[in-house]
């Protein structure tokens, strides 16, 4: 089972409209460290580098993830309100990688249909204000290059 250290990031501004390019941020946005690189949600889609979308139609979906009710079941657990959040751990001297949430699916990036029940390939468990159950979907499926678990293990 994968883990992920869930960090709360707050840029400066300054600092954040050098690394997107002049993008402004309203606030904080979703970040995690895998492997000694941040990924953020980018609040400009088309300043990110990595694209996801969702969909109601499990069908449709290239990649499920259910949202578990326990986060020692997950996969990804984020929870943010308590007392050990290492604040700024999400900082780097590396540029983040942005990742967008389209509305509209493309052909070429993950489709995620994310839900309580049914067959999944990843598991997310959110307790968090900053942090939503599609942020953590987004950031676990961009973290493992948009592809299901099972699809990667078979190669």
């Amino acid at each position: 089972m994968l883990r992920f250290k869930v960090l709360a990031s707050v840029i400066p501004l300054a600092v954040a409209a050098v690394f997107a390019h002049t993008e402004i941020l309203p606030g904080p946005r979703p970040c995690i460290e895998v492997g000694g690189a941040a990924m953020q949600i980018a609040s400009i889609p088309w300043l990110a580098q990595l694209h996801v979308s969702f969909t109601d139609d499990p069908a449709l979906a290239t990649v499920r993830v259910q949202i578990a009710d326990r986060a020692d079941t997950a996969d990804f657990a984020v929870i943010d309100d308590t007392d050990d959040v290492e604040s700024g751990a999400c900082e780097s001297n590396a540029v983040p990688q942005l990742i967008a949430i389209l509305r509209s699916p493309s052909t070429s990036d993950p489709v995620i249909y994310l839900s309580h029940d049914g067959p999944f390939d990843y598991r997310v468990f959110v307790q968090s204000s900053t942090f939503s159950a599609r942020d953590a979907a987004a950031l676990i499926v961009s973290a493992h290059g948009g592809h299901r678990r099972l699809d990667a293990a078979s190669l």
